[in-house]
């Protein structure tokens, strides 16, 4: 079974950019990132596919947050700006052993344990 750790959450203002990444013990298929904000359900951040080629994002985070991958290091990164308190929530990377990509939190199979990101006003 893949590991997923991420890193790189913290404390920000707002209008400030923060990078996240997600380790991954080996290979990886379909590689998302998902938010939970305290007493909010867990929100679908943005989807990439095995090959880097194809992202989709969140409405709430579109050009301002950007996902990659480099599968040489097994690492997926979220790149994001223009932060607002909104963004306030843990980050949970995803993975699926599948390369079909969903928006459904319940289909990812590998989950990592989540990065604290805080956004000041």
């Amino acid at each position: 079974q893949v590991q997923l750790v991420e890193s790189g959450g913290g404390s920000v203002q707002a209008g400030d950019s923060l990078s996240l990444s997600c380790a991954a013990s080996g290979r990886t298929n379909i590689m998302a990132w998902f938010r939970q904000a305290p007493g909010k359900e867990r929100e679908f951040v943005g989807v990439i596919n095995t090959g880097g080629t194809y992202v989709y994002y969140a409405d709430s985070v579109k050009g301002r947050f950007t996902i990659s991958r480099d599968n040489a290091k097994n690492t997926m990164y979220l790149q994001m700006n223009t932060l607002k308190s909104e963004d306030t929530a843990i980050y949970y990377c995803a993975a699926r052993h599948t390369n079909v990509a969903t928006l459904q939190a319940r289909q990812y199979d590998v989950w990592g344990q989540g990065t604290q990101v805080t956004v000041s006003s």
